[in-house]
């Protein structure tokens, strides 16, 4: 009989069973500022159909890459990295996460979280261990389902977004905008709601098709490309003019 079929709860996860699908050794992008190692994890409750990581929404496909290998990585690298992010997938999926951002933290290291919020109370238990956040709104709430192709999941990273202000860590909000998508055409709204949060800073992210599946770039390509630069021109200067603590477009 299993301990938990005994009635005992399940053994708490550790650092070592994390699903890590992948490393990049260095970043300048992924946490703005800092040269980092980006960890990938395995795993997405959401299927947004711009995705450029989508090998990575797949809950049961194993990790490819050891978290002691990852770790060893790390240890060479003292000194020479500012900070480790922790990505996906959706890194917050995994109870693993904690004890593993832990184990970054006690090797010296700042430890960033990139995640689209579909865990409110899992990144509640995690932002006392984090030192910056970059959250994904996709969508006004209402536009969530058409965005992450899921039920009922509206409301879930605008609740993020409220606890990461409440938490007081340093975080970026990000919306990825492409041609005709929900996002687009709320943008300038999305920004206004969370600036009103209390958001410190913002980023416009033009969709890149790299990685992306082969509908959405034959979909992409076919886009009328001059009103689509427009449009974002647009977008970027009614954003600007909202006058958030931190607001930058970046171009796909």
């Amino acid at each position: 009989m299993s301990t938990v079929a005994a009635g005992h709860p399940p053994a708490p996860a550790r650092a070592g069973d994390l699903q890590v699908a992948g490393m990049t050794p260095l970043s300048t992008v992924d946490w703005p500022g800092r040269l980092a190692a980006t960890v990938f994890c395995q795993g997405c409750p959401w299927d947004c159909s711009y995705c450029h990581n989508p090998a990575l929404i797949a809950p049961r496909t194993p990790g490819t890459l050891p978290w002691e290998d990852v770790l060893a990585f790390l240890r060479r690298r003292r000194r020479l990295l500012d900070a480790v992010v922790m990505s996906g997938g959706e890194a917050t999926r995994q109870g693993a996460l904690l004890p593993a951002v832990r184990e970054v933290r006690g090797l010296g290291f700042a430890v960033g979280l990139h995640t689209a919020g579909p865990y409110p109370r899992r990144l509640a238990a995690l932002l006392g261990d984090v030192d910056w956040v970059g959250l994904d709104l996709k969508a006004l709430p209402e536009d969530y389902h058409d965005v992450v192709r899921r039920p009922g999941a509206g409301h879930l990273a605008w609740e993020c977004l409220d606890l990461l202000v409440a938490s007081g860590v340093d975080h970026e909000v990000r919306t990825t905008v492409a041609p005709g998508s929900p996002a687009a055409r709320h943008a300038v709204e999305i920004a206004r709601r969370a600036r009103d949060a209390g958001a410190r800073a913002f980023a416009l992210q033009v969709v890149r098709t790299a990685g992306t599946r082969a509908e959405f770039a034959a979909a992409h390509s076919s886009a009328d490309h001059r009103a689509w630069r427009e449009e974002v021109t647009s977008l970027d200067e009614q954003i600007a003019a909202l006058g958030l603590p931190h607001y930058e477009l970046r171009p796909g």
